[in-house]
């Protein structure tokens, strides 16, 4: 099961011994996709055996965390 919007990809692990196989597979992708570095992309736990993963706007700042 995988979802795609224009800047993100979430997609449900059904066998965990492909996790890093496809995983780096979706980042790839994505990479390309948008011409960034693979570095640029951000991955998230969204669920159970479910992972988000979007463009990476930068780092964080303290500031909008803790606001």
């Amino acid at each position: 099961m995988t979802f795609e919007t224009a800047n993100s990809v979430t997609h449900k692990l059904w066998d965990r011994s492909t996790m890093h196989h496809e995983l780096d597979s979706l980042i790839h992708d994505l990479s390309v996709r948008h011409n960034t570095p693979k570095s640029n992309i951000a991955v998230h736990a969204s669920g159970p055996n479910t992972f988000t993963l979007s463009l990476n706007h930068g780092p964080a700042s303290l500031e909008a965390v803790s606001a």
